[in-house]
């Protein structure tokens, strides 16, 4: 009876700590970055290289030159400057609005430029902390002003609003403008241009942004409603990458301090809000 006792408790303590190891492997399996995975951090410092996402169509954050195919910007500067400050090489790794965040879900890259900090990308990325802020605004023809003088103005059954497949200014455009129709175009193709050729009537983008089209096309207007939906910028990293994520918030504090940021919004006559 005493052996039957002994070989029944044996074998159910054996079976609980099957139980146990089973439970945490399934436990380290869900974890989004478990505290043992590697830091993207430590694997650039040990490969000597960060690869950075960004769109190149952005101006005049991020801006690729057809020619050289190289990258330009204010967005360029600021990784750049990280590289540099972590004494590794920098591959920049063309991506679009439509898969930006795919990007940094599937490690094709380590951080991406700055994007708009929205809920829906919060879900499966993780930010820094941020470094820009900017308002909204509608883009129309000139000669269209006295038509579509105020935001309200564009919200209208026969209005087309335009924007690009996968960018913040796609999920607002439903809900500044629920009445108009709204028709998404798909990079390279960018929504201002539908304005431009006439097969929409505005298009919503970054004030930033807005400023140096109407330079750039003095055939488009800001209409002069004012700047709606402060929204702000920050670089993506892979959510749950703490220690990644600390360095880079660590870094953006001490080059606001050492005047960086300021010397850069100079030097592409930008001012955040």
């Amino acid at each position: 009876m005493l052996r039957q006792d002994y070989s029944h408790n044996f074998f159910s303590n054996q079976l609980s700590m099957c139980m146990k190891r089973l439970l945490l492997l399934i436990l380290f399996a869900i974890l989004p970055f478990s505290s043992n995975a590697e830091s993207n951090l430590d694997k650039i410092l040990a490969a000597g290289i960060i690869k950075v996402g960004t769109t190149g169509d952005w101006d005049p954050m991020t801006m690729k030159d057809p020619a050289t195919n190289k990258y330009k910007g204010f967005d360029i500067d600021v990784m750049n400057e990280l590289a540099k400050d972590m004494g590794v090489k920098i591959e920049f790794v063309p991506a679009e609005w439509k898969t930006i965040v795919s990007g940094i879900t599937s490690a094709r890259y380590d951080i991406s430029t700055s994007v708009t900090k929205t809920p829906k990308r919060a879900e499966v990325a993780g930010f820094t902390d941020t470094y820009y802020k900017y308002g909204t605004v509608p883009l129309v023809l000139k000669k269209n002003l006295k038509k579509f003088p105020t935001w309200n103005s564009l919200n209208d059954s026969n209005v087309t609003i335009a924007t690009t497949l996968g960018t913040s200014q796609e999920e607002k455009a439903k809900e500044f403008f629920p009445k108009s129709k709204l028709n998404s175009v798909e990079a390279p193709a960018r929504d201002f241009q539908e304005v431009l050729a006439g097969r929409a009537d505005g298009n919503i983008t970054s004030s930033t942004e807005a400023n140096k089209l109407v330079i750039k096309y003095p055939q488009l207007a800001i209409v002069p409603d004012g700047e709606k939906n402060p929204a702000f910028l920050a670089m993506m990293v892979p959510k749950g990458d703490d220690k990644w994520n600390n360095y880079i918030n660590e870094w953006i504090k001490k080059k606001k301090s050492s005047g960086f940021f300021t010397m850069l919004l100079a030097k592409y006559n930008l001012k955040s809000l």
